[in-house]
């Protein structure tokens, strides 16, 4: 496979520049890994958790924390993250975002308490954070400018989707024919083999025109989403007028606001606020965030339905996902050929729309429902969309002709997402909850799930209406420096890591 060169603004950290320059296939190959692990455990506890609370007697309340606890952190931090890659090295960012997902794993597959979990999935995504940025940045900033880098997004979105998708089937099999706690001790083999293989095979690069870390804009971000989310999740036993709802939100949204203000006067900030100056970034930030809070919680209930409703085993539930796994990486890997005869906007929109029809179907669940009807045809509807929705928007929001802003880019398109699927993931629950009305029977959880995914479905309507306003038409909308030759970058400059 060829070799490519740093781009001009990535400072390699030694050696010569032929030494230094990355292998194309091991950059794909450690993001691509990198990816598929921390949006793996996204998904993989979801099919043991009926498991995890008959083994740790965890409520209710704690089974979505389980999910939450990982989310939010992995949300709040990975724009931290993201800067983090583009001052200290990306290399480096990596391999530490990577053992410390690794080490976190293995503490949550030997907790004994609810909150020994709770607190490892919490440093999980901790690790995640700092990871998943990397990730994409290693693609954006190493694989050059044209069709190239098109496949290598396409097949980093389809990893990602195949990651989240897969999880019911890993955790199946792993709860199945061992116990829950497999499906976070298998991370720990898998992390070991990946930090050998990038720390042997990756180089190192960095940006010089990033100086420090904003701390407590990570933090407040952080806390405000969790207070958000706590005060969301608070609704289902105390209602959406008690003090112990009303309370975390209105504190959440108070630390999010102090969040907008610290980032205006930060000399360097987590966020510059002149990015969403950028109709593609704001745009594409908000679809993606939109997007996010319907379609998270897709595996999240599809596995409560086939092992809570149709009396599924966990393995039984995760080989019922297969091809829903199968279909959002099929979406994902003909993104870009359908991308150059649609144009990205269009097959944003089309992939969401498509999404949203699979909502309303399997909103029509039961406690009755046959496999074909009430599981495979909706959810291959909905996993085909969000596959065929993916690469645009990822495409749309890391546009940028500065690589030394790749790094923050790939981690607010991924807070974007994660923040969308936390929090999603509480109101839908909440949705479901409500029209249960503390009822298990199989009728009443069907009649929950189904309300969980028509308010999904109108979220998903929302988005595409959005979208068509707002995304961009044309790459000269995308690109202000491609609307003026005189501000592209010239040969000798960076090149642009804008995508295709």
């Amino acid at each position: 496979m060829p070799q490519t060169a740093q781009p001009a603004s990535s400072r390699p950290i030694s050696g010569s520049a032929a030494a230094e320059a990355p292998r194309l296939w091991a950059v794909v190959l450690a993001a691509c890994a990198g990816q598929f692990l921390v949006v793996l455990d996204v998904s993989v506890v979801n099919v043991a958790l009926p498991s995890m609370r008959a083994t740790l007697a965890l409520s209710e309340t704690g089974l979505q924390w389980v999910v939450n606890a990982y989310t939010l952190t992995f949300s709040g931090l990975m724009l931290l993250g993201g800067r983090a890659a583009d001052l200290f090295g990306r290399k480096r960012v990596f391999l530490t975002g990577l053992a410390l997902f690794t080490a976190a794993s293995l503490a949550g597959g030997l907790a004994q308490e609810p909150w020994h979990l709770l607190a490892a999935r919490g440093i999980q995504g901790t690790g995640a954070a700092i990871l998943a940025p990397a990730t994409l940045t290693l693609l954006t900033t190493s694989v050059p400018e044209g069709p190239a880098r098109t496949k290598a997004v396409a097949t980093w979105s389809a990893v990602g989707a195949g990651g989240g998708a897969a999880g019911g089937l890993v955790g199946g099999v792993l709860t199945d024919a061992l116990s829950w706690r497999w499906v976070l001790l298998i991370n720990v083999p898998v992390g070991v083999l990946v930090l050998a293989a990038a720390a042997w095979w990756l180089t190192e690069s960095r940006e010089d025109s990033v100086r420090r870390l904003d701390v407590p804009g990570a933090l407040l971000v952080t806390l405000g989403l969790g207070a958000v989310a706590y005060g969301i999740v608070r609704t289902d036993s105390a209602g959406w007028a008690a003090a112990g709802s009303l309370g975390p939100l209105a504190g959440g949204l108070l630390l999010l606001a102090l969040f907008v203000a610290v980032e205006a006067r930060s000399p360097e900030p987590l966020v510059p606020l002149r990015l969403f100056r950028s109709r593609a970034v704001s745009a594409a930030n908000a679809a993606i965030f939109i997007n996010g809070l319907a379609m998270f919680a897709m595996w999240y209930f599809l596995s409560l339905y086939t092992q809570n409703v149709l009396d599924y085993t966990p393995l039984q539930a995760g080989l019922a996902l297969i091809p829903h796994s199968m279909t959002i990486v099929l979406g994902s890997k003909i993104a870009p050929f359908l991308m150059a005869r649609t144009g990205d906007r269009l097959l944003a929109v089309a992939g969401a729309a498509m999404a949203g029809a699979g909502y309303v179907w399997q909103s029509t669940m039961d406690a009755d429902g046959a496999y074909a009807t009430t599981v495979l045809a909706p959810g291959v509807l909905m996993a085909l969309g969000a596959g065929l929705a993916a690469t645009p928007l990822a495409t749309i929001a890391t546009a940028t002709d500065d690589p030394g802003e790749a790094g923050l880019l790939s981690g607010l398109f991924g807070t974007g997402r994660t923040m969308g699927g936390a929090l999603g993931l509480a109101v839908l629950s909440t949705v479901a909850a409500a029209r249960t009305d503390g009822r298990h029977d199989p009728a009443s959880l069907a009649a929950g799930y189904g309300s969980a995914f028509r308010a999904g479905a109108v979220l998903l309507g929302a988005c595409v209406l959005f979208m068509l306003v707002a995304l961009p038409r044309t790459v000269r909308d995308r690109n202000p420096a491609a609307a003026d030759p005189a501000a592209a970058p010239t040969s000798a400059e960076a090149p642009s890591a804008e995508a295709p």
